[in-house]
């Protein structure tokens, strides 16, 4: 962390522009990562609670020297139990980070050999012991729903017939087998077998869920919600949650009345969704999958599971 961080921010300024962070006020980041977008909101003088489930990352934040910033070694999805509530603002950069990507023993990437692993928090079962211990079927399940893999049930039989694999060579290898690669080729066909297997072994879209009910929760009225994503999934997600709690969900008709009561909005969504511009795509190859969308936190209590507004006075009495 001395010195430049490893990676460039991703949609730094638009970040910055909707948490609008001042002097005094408490910012969650909820991703610390590199500590990119840590660093430029200290600058604007906030108090900044930093998350971060890869021990790696919170050990080189504790290395660096900077001010106002409090580190939580925590998953984000656990974020409403590792803070002091309530706060100023709250922001996401959602997926695997470039620091993960680029070290091959953590074995996110078939672009350098490296271990079957895959674990953002380096514990819990690996990647490698999803593949070799999971069934046919659930491993297609897998590719499919969270790869887009529309040769899922291919790949698996390749996977099953192929174990045990230990190593990301050999797996990209049995996947470009039964795909057919050639070297030409535009996109590895690797890379949603990659992706699928990592989404599930972290379980990321449960974090993301479970981060966003988190931040509801803990974000003052008037706090400000930042959420980068970087492919279609979780930003489907994110945007569901909003439309959701921004009330813009579809009402009944006569013919299909809504059900229950209306239940007051606890987001304003803020603007339409934000993609990295040309130049910044540029200078930053990985900003052109991203996705950030903003919402504002209404004075209305924080909905329950049941999509119902919850206020901690009645759930005591």
């Amino acid at each position: 962390m001395s010195g430049e961080a490893p990676h460039v921010p991703v949609l730094l300024d638009e970040v910055l522009a909707a948490l609008a962070p001042a002097p005094g006020e408490t910012v969650v980041d909820a991703t610390f990562g590199a500590g990119g977008y840590t660093r430029a909101i200290l600058a604007t003088g906030a108090r900044v609670i930093a998350l971060d489930r890869d021990p790696d990352a919170i050990a080189a934040g504790l290395a660096a020297d900077m001010p106002g910033l409090t580190l939580v070694h925590s998953d984000f999805s656990a974020l409403e139990a590792a803070i002091d509530a309530p706060v100023d603002g709250l922001t996401m950069d959602i997926g695997v980070s470039s620091m993960q990507l680029d070290q091959a023993e953590r074995g996110f990437s078939f672009q350098s050999d490296g271990p079957l692993d895959m674990r953002m928090a380096q514990e819990g079962a690996s990647a490698a012991d999803f593949v070799n211990t999971a069934d046919e079927d659930a491993i297609a399940d897998v590719l499919y729903h969270y790869g887009d893999e529309p040769k899922s049930r291919r790949v698996a039989r390749a996977i099953v017939a192929a174990r045990p694999l230990t190593r990301t060579s050999e797996l990209a290898g049995v996947v470009r087998k039964a795909l057919g690669h050639r070297p030409h080729d535009k996109k590895d066909p690797a890379t949603r077998t990659f992706q699928a297997i990592r989404i599930h072994v972290n379980r990321e879209l449960g974090e993301l869920a479970d981060g966003l009910a988190a931040a509801e929760r803990v974000l003052k009225p008037g706090g400000r919600l930042a959420i980068v994503t970087f492919h279609s999934l979780e930003d489907r997600l994110v945007k569901r949650f909003l439309r959701d709690r921004s009330g813009n969900t579809p009402g009944g008709s006569r013919h299909l009345p809504q059900a229950g009561a209306p239940v007051a909005p606890s987001f304003e969504a803020v603007g339409r969704a934000v993609r990295a511009g040309e130049a910044e795509v540029a200078r930053n190859p990985r900003a052109r999958s991203a996705t950030l969308r903003t919402a504002r936190r209404t004075t209305a209590p924080a909905w329950d599971d049941a999509g119902r507004n919850t206020d901690l006075a009645e759930v005591r009495s």
